[in-house]
């Protein structure tokens, strides 16, 4: 049994090996429609439950076509409904019920600490569908998808985050290292990554870079990456933050100081981070991004299970 939590703690040979079967599973799909099973079933009699304590729409169709394609099925458990939320049940016992009908258990939460207390206690794997510090499942499909698109491993490949300082940038910066990618970052000083992952980033030697500088960050990159400048749930005064980030909105002329063939990604849902003419673009690869998360989520739950070929 495997939990997938964080990709700072999954070793490299691992995640590569997920990817290696998504590309595999993806490449035999081709002529299947959603809900047909995968040759062999492999995750025939399995159940995957699903908690969303946050919104979701990408994460709650990907996991649920994920495991239908392996011919397991899911149950998605709202928080409101559980005695977990209504009546005090503890993490522990909500867990032992959890790990006797379940096969997996994959969490969206907004506490990083409950899912580090179900991992405790439950006899199942764990999945981390999103929490305040880390998004893995988006950043490791965002990888096939850079891998897909451009025909060569990421780790030759200039990479740029223009944005906040986020659980997605988070990710992406643990994958930098894992994959050992070069990572430019580029974000107003106020929004900077933390102490600790600066730390992080400086024990592990990695070429990931930090510029105030939109434009010095894009230079020579072959993808772009942003996200959401207002996240979900985030306190602050929005016209203030919004303006902050101004200099660093992603458009045709920030575009094209990167590399002609730059290709831009987004995890969604998009604020006004970037405008609609790369957006909307043919250097944008959105839809591609967000529908690779069924591919590669396939494979996390067989790497979580035991199963991967």
């Amino acid at each position: 049994m495997r939990n997938f939590l964080n990709l700072k703690d999954i070793p490299s040979r691992d995640l590569k090996k997920i990817l290696a079967d998504a590309k595999k599973r993806k490449s035999l799909r081709k002529k299947l429609d959603n809900l047909e099973v995968d040759k062999g079933a492999p995750l025939r009699g399995k159940l995957l439950i699903q908690m969303f304590e946050k919104s979701s729409l990408r994460t709650r169709l990907s996991f649920y076509l994920a495991i239908k394609q392996l011919g397991g099925s899911t149950l998605t458990l709202r928080p409101d409904e559980l005695h977990l939320s209504k009546d005090g049940e503890s993490i522990q016992d909500t867990a032992k019920i959890l790990s006797n009908f379940g096969s997996a258990f994959m969490l969206r939460t907004d506490n990083d600490k409950k899912l580090e207390e179900f991992k405790k206690y439950l006899s199942i794997p764990i999945i981390n569908g999103l929490s305040p510090s880390s998004h893995p499942t988006q950043i490791l499909s965002d990888i096939f998808t850079v891998e897909e698109i451009k025909k060569k491993p990421i780790s030759s490949l200039n990479i740029t985050w223009i944005g906040d300082f986020n659980n997605v940038l988070n990710s992406l910066i643990a994958a930098s290292i894992k994959f050992s990618f070069k990572l430019n970052i580029g974000c107003p000083t106020k929004y900077k990554p933390s102490k600790k992952m600066i730390k992080y980033i400086e024990n592990n030697k990695n070429k990931i870079l930090i510029f105030d500088d939109a434009k010095k960050a894009v230079k020579g990159a072959d993808v772009i990456f942003s996200d959401k400048v207002i996240s979900m749930n985030d306190k602050v005064n929005k016209l203030k933050k919004l303006n902050q980030f101004k200099k660093f909105k992603i458009n045709k002329k920030l575009m094209s100081l990167a590399k002609k063939d730059c290709i831009f990604l987004h995890c969604l849902p998009r604020g006004k981070e970037v405008d609609d003419n790369v957006f909307l673009s043919k250097q944008s690869k959105v839809w591609q991004q967000a529908l690779n998360r069924v591919h590669v989520q396939k494979s996390i739950l067989l790497y979580c299970l035991g199963k991967l070929r």
